[in-house]
């Protein structure tokens, strides 16, 4: 086998988010972009010894998981809603079966509670950025999602339907007005050209629309005209605002520079279980309103009884979490990076009468030393690549009893969990929810708990110069001559390897084995920092090495 050799088989297993494998010849195969039961072709792009990557080039077989029918006539091109040929049903069972088999080592099956399903499954998102671009080289303009597989060529989105059909309306109105003045696209390798994207939110609760067209500041167009078209399409919301805003940044990023106010106001209100949201064009919120609910729930029910503590929201993002919790609580503090964000966690906390929330904007690694109040509990909510192993260290040393981490990304969930579970922490319920139908996409919830001694001995001694008593002199000639055991280092372990071995071990291998073994854990020096990257296991040559060397030291 070599480089750009095809090759076929059957999907055999997948992992998160969709990447699956099958054996051919004397190799595994891997690949992106399937479904277990699939037979694919594909085409080899990577070699190792015994293992491989490839390319799809197509689906041979549908798998027995496919049993619906794509109801989007952008299935396929477009980059999205990966899952359309497969059912929700069998969509929940394959994203919660990825998601057990990777959570195994945390959740035993007696702790794991399944998945819940979106409310909605079809035009469930509030919130979509369409690119301005073109589909092919030097084409007609186009708007819409970006091509399956590639970064420059846009799918013309006409009827999308995981927004609701304003949308779409919304999209054509300014694709047909921007065509029409020939304006260009902002091509991201010169850095040259005008439109960049379209965003539109809208409110699940009343339908309100808040439309912003992103461009740069290389042309003057007026935008006025085209408000007033998209005034007289037939929405079955109305539009709130329309805004422009200027960004020149290099970054394929929407982010402003300047913004004005074409039209109306430049936010819409919110509602998510009874509370009120101000939403503005940048403000992060759950992209599935409904769903979003449904995680709330499950997080708020993991949290539990909160009278009289003090909760930390940590990624607290729009403070949805902590006004959520404000009410049956003494106190949240909700700490996020994104300034606009507290800001407006700040405002929507003043709609919601909650005077017992206070929003902090930093990292929450540098912000974290700063905290005054001390948690009785603490609820994590990071971004898809979890949490800095400095900051786990952090919050670990808060010492709480419990903690809930709801996770968009499984795999930084598990990553995450190795450090905690170093920690005495082990997971007491966990499960998933699903906020993304036909993606490939799922929010995982878990709660943790500090592991406390099974049972404790009470000694009682006496002390006094009776028959039955312990002289107090004793006591203290006893005390002066016991030395405490040295502690046996890392580094001590590491020496004795290398020198009866010949090969060198990390401390991560150090603390797995310590751990196998049941034995204390203390800080290895980069542990931590290994489990940053995904988990290698000691190759059992090490292990016995390691066990050698704690033998040795009389630690086991």
């Amino acid at each position: 086998m070599k480089k750009k050799d095809f090759v076929e088989g059957l999907i055999e297993k997948t992992e998160f988010p969709n990447k699956g494998t099958f054996a051919f010849e004397d190799r595994e195969i891997t690949v992106k972009g399937v479904i277990q039961g699939q037979r694919i072709a594909g085409q080899v792009t990577k070699l190792r010894k015994d293992k491989a990557v490839a390319r799809l080039v197509e689906v041979l077989e549908p798998s027995e998981m496919e049993d619906g029918i794509p109801r989007c006539p952008h299935f396929g091109t477009c980059g999205g809603c990966f899952y359309q040929t497969v059912s929700y049903e069998n969509q929940l069972r394959i994203k919660e079966g990825q998601v057990r088999e990777l959570l195994k080592d945390y959740i035993p099956d007696e702790k794991w509670e399944g998945i819940k399903g979106s409310p909605k499954w079809w035009e469930y998102r509030n919130k979509m950025e369409f690119s301005f671009g073109d589909e092919v080289k030097e084409g007609p303009l186009a708007l819409g999602m970006h091509k399956k597989n590639t970064f420059h060529d846009i799918v013309n989105i006409t009827d999308c339907k995981i927004v609701d059909n304003d949308y779409n309306l919304i999209v054509s109105c300014a694709l047909n007005y921007f065509s029409r003045l020939g304006c260009d696209f902002y091509h991201k390798m010169s850095h040259e050209g005008y439109l960049r994207h379209l965003v539109i939110r809208r409110s699940e609760a009343n339908g309100d629309l808040l439309i912003n067209i992103v461009t740069t500041s290389q042309a003057d167009v007026d935008m006025k005209p085209l408000a007033e078209e998209m005034l007289s399409l037939p929405l079955h919301g109305s539009i709130r605002g329309i805004l422009h805003t200027m960004n020149n940044s290099l970054a394929d990023v929407v982010q402003a520079d300047r913004i004005e106010t074409i039209y109306g106001e430049d936010f819409f209100y919110e509602e998510i279980l009874g509370l009120k949201f101000k939403i503005s064009p940048f403000s992060f919120f759950q992209t599935n309103t409904l769903g979003a609910e449904v995680l709330y729930e499950t997080a708020r029910e993991y949290v539990g009884e909160t009278k009289d503590k003090v909760i930390f929201d940590l990624y607290s993002g729009t403070g949805t979490i902590a006004q959520m919790l404000a009410p049956v609580a003494k106190k949240v503090v909700g700490v996020e990076i994104v300034e606009e964000a507290v800001e407006a966690a700040r405002e929507n906390a003043g709609f919601n009468g909650l005077d017992n929330c206070e929003f902090i904007a930093g990292d929450v690694l540098k912000v974290i030393d700063e905290l005054e109040d001390k948690p009785d509990f603490i609820v994590l909510d990071p971004p898809r690549d979890g949490i800095h192993p400095k900051a786990i260290q952090k919050i670990i040393d808060f010492g709480v009893e419990k903690m809930v981490y709801i996770s968009c990304k499984p795999t930084s969930l598990a990553r995450d969990l190795e450090i905690f579970r170093e920690a005495g922490y082990e997971v007491e319920r966990g499960g998933c929810v699903d906020m993304f139908p036909s993606t490939v996409h799922v929010e995982t919830v878990v709660l943790l708990s500090h592991k406390k001694p099974d049972s404790h001995i009470n000694v009682k001694v006496e002390f006094g110069e009776g028959e039955d008593k312990v002289p107090l002199k004793a006591i203290s000639e006893r005390a002066e001559a016991y030395k405490p055991k040295e502690r046996v280092t890392y580094k001590m372990i590491q020496e004795y390897i290398e020198a009866k071995y010949g090969f060198k071990v990390h401390t991560a291998y150090i603390a797995e084995v310590k751990r196998k073994l049941g034995l204390p854990m203390y800080d290895a020096p980069n542990a931590v920092e290994e489990l940053k990257q995904p988990r290698k296991h000691p190759t059992p040559e090490k292990v016995e090495a390691i066990k050698d060397a704690l033998k040795h030291f009389e630690v086991i």
